[in-house]
């Protein structure tokens, strides 16, 4: 696996998720930026390197005995990346871009990014020596500190949406994981909530529209689209005995995250017919069972991909 310095991994996702590919076929896995510009300036069939990409071992081998004539030929790339996939496409093996992989091409609070993360684990986050500490009130080495605290607990479900709805009470609730919760108080469509609020800018400021690979939503002042936010705050541990499991199952770990509002709603109620107010909720508690965590050895990867 090749990455920066300033990237944050998640390990046992990435086990996970590289240990599904045949090890002795050539794989090139990486991701894309998230603007639209930067791919376009590079290459859209780009593995970024800050966001981390993986070799497997005989794709390294055939890449090593090719990689100086690539240099001679393409001496007008001045980007490490850009050179390995062209490289690689001489080859004639082309980039497998992997849901998980960020190169985090983005500049401000990423919070609205990472509160819609897409359903596939999370695997690398770039660039946080420039984006804003993704938790509020806190440094950025804090704010890493503080999300790897789900993350050492649930790798597999952190920054997983998951998206309920109360009733009664009209509201529309989108949690992350690990990461935050969202109360609109208004029935708002799936389809609607999975997009990221625009909290954030593109790495290169006033790029033309669309300046992103995904589509978004703006921000607004409506109080029946704008949620009320709530952070990761803290997790709890509750092992309960399961009466009905088998002879393999000693228990259930349950575990409850607590996501806090940290700063003042500043909405007016939602005035839509039956919709209630969650200015007086100060706190969200989720509960989940935790996944079995299933013991990969790093050594052969290690071995497998670069």
């Amino acid at each position: 696996m090749v990455c920066d310095d300033d990237t944050l991994v998640l390990v046992d996702n990435l086990v996970e998720v590289l240990n599904k590919f045949d090890h002795t076929k050539y794989h090139y896995i990486g991701g894309n930026s998230e603007c639209v510009k930067s791919n376009a300036d590079l290459s859209f069939d780009m593995a970024y390197g800050g966001a981390g990409y993986a070799l497997s071992w005989p794709l390294v081998e055939a890449l090593s005995s090719k990689i100086e004539g690539c240099i001679e030929r393409y001496p007008h790339l001045f980007v490490s990346d850009h050179m390995a996939q062209s490289c690689l496409a001489e080859i004639g093996v082309a980039v497998a871009h992997q849901k998980g992989i960020h190169q985090i091409d983005l500049h401000g609070d990423i919070s609205g990014f990472l509160s819609t993360h897409p359903q596939a684990p999370l695997l690398t986050l770039h660039h946080f020596d420039t984006i804003e500490p993704i938790f509020p009130s806190m440094d950025r080495p804090e704010a890493i500190q503080h999300l790897m605290k789900a993350a050492e607990v649930d790798q597999s479900r952190l920054a997983q949406q998951t998206i309920c709805y109360h009733r009664e009470s009209n509201w529309s609730v989108s949690v992350s994981w690990g990461y935050s919760a969202y109360i609109y108080e208004n029935i708002i469509p799936r389809s609607t909530l999975i997009k990221p609020l625009e909290t954030f800018q593109p790495w290169i400021i006033n790029t033309s529209y669309p300046a992103f690979m995904f589509n978004t939503r703006r921000p607004n002042d409506d109080a029946c689209e704008s949620p009320h936010v709530f952070f990761f705050q803290s997790l709890d541990k509750d092992w309960k005995k399961n009466d009905n499991a088998s002879a393999a199952v000693v228990g259930d770990q349950q575990v409850v995250t607590t996501y806090a509002r940290k700063w003042p709603a500043n909405l007016r109620p939602c005035e839509l017919a039956g919709n209630h107010s969650s200015s007086l909720v100060d706190e969200i508690r989720v509960v989940s069972r935790t996944r079995a965590r299933k013991m990969v050895s790093l050594d052969p990867l290690l071995h497998m991909f670069l």
